[in-house]
């Protein structure tokens, strides 16, 4: 799969996204979908990485980042998306990693 599950306690790397997501959140869910498509769609985003971080099992270091809603990716620490998804917003933040 596209995603490193790890329990990072770092801030991710350059063009590196540290997604924070919660088990059983549909959006979340979407997000994981619309990344699966763009994947399909354009082969470059396959060399993203993409660190989930789960937040409930990372509270301490999701508490790190100031945000309210999930899903959430950052490209160090820039907010690149926070909330509902769509496939255009997913999409730009996988383009500003490549």
């Amino acid at each position: 799969m596209f995603f490193s599950k790890s329990n990072p306690m770092k801030e991710a790397a350059p063009n590196e996204i540290l997604y924070f997501y919660l088990r059983g959140c549909p959006y979340c869910k979407m997000a994981d979908e619309y990344i699966a498509e763009l994947i399909e769609e354009n082969p470059a985003f396959a060399d993203v990485k993409i660190t989930k971080v789960e937040e409930q099992q990372n509270a301490t270091f999701a508490k790190t980042y100031n945000y309210h809603y999930v899903p959430c990716l950052w490209i160090g620490t820039k907010k690149l998306h926070e909330g509902v998804p769509t496939k255009e917003k997913i999409k730009a933040c996988l383009t500003a990693a490549l």
